[in-house]
């Protein structure tokens, strides 16, 4: 008996060894075989699968992937004022592979769960900015690290003003967040590009908000 196979997994989940199988979108793709690594609570998968080339002769690859499902995040903004409401929070993956300190500037997110991605966007800007958004505007989806990890991210922005922050501290506390609220304007976070601003995501919404969103206007 195998966890998140034929038996629940810490998460409830069983048949995560049969996601791939039966794809036939490509007809140059057959997924012949998938085996899973771990599921403790994201999933890791080695699938075996057969390629056509472009000179029409077949080979078989095995890729690992990770599935940790997929994402969203959020640009809060105030054009009124120039400015931006990032979040700082440890990170110890970006901690163990050389960031100074693990406390990584970015825009609010968090993972779907069982939420389509607008209400999930909602319900993280509340734990993390304790903001509650009205309107929001669906930027674009993206694939964020497609050689070796599934997930999708959904890219929302939204303003806010001043009054709606309160406090400078915000995350669930059942969950260990210790989430600290950074308020900067669009040309501090833009000049951080590379240096405090490392996070891809709060790269591309600050790239997106100053050449198409609301700070090109």
């Amino acid at each position: 008996m195998t966890a998140g196979v034929d038996v629940p997994d810490r998460r409830g989940r069983t048949g995560l060894h049969l996601t791939g199988l039966g794809l036939d979108r490509n007809p140059d793709v057959v997924v012949k075989d998938v085996e899973l690594l771990a599921s403790d609570w994201y999933v890791v998968r080695a699938t075996t699968l057969d390629i056509r080339g472009s000179d029409g002769t077949w080979r078989t690859e095995r890729r690992e992937t990770y599935d940790r499902g997929n994402g969203a995040t959020i640009l809060l903004h105030d054009v009124s004022r120039r400015t931006v409401l990032l979040t700082r929070q440890f990170r110890y993956p970006v901690y163990v592979n050389g960031h100074p300190d693990g406390m990584l500037l970015e825009t609010p997110a968090g993972l779907l769960d069982e939420d389509d991605p607008e209400t999930a966007i909602r319900r993280e800007a509340a734990e993390e900015t304790g903001v509650a958004v009205g309107d929001v505007e669906h930027v674009f989806d993206v694939f964020m690290s497609p050689g070796s990890v599934t997930e999708k991210i959904h890219f929302y922005a939204a303003p806010y003003r001043r009054d709606d922050v309160d406090g400078t501290h915000h995350g669930v506390e059942a969950e260990g967040e210790d989430i600290e609220l950074v308020e900067l304007t669009v040309d501090e976070a833009l000049a951080g590009i590379g240096s405090t601003v490392v996070d891809a995501k709060t790269i591309m919404l600050l790239q997106w908000a100053v050449l198409t969103g609301p700070f090109s206007r």
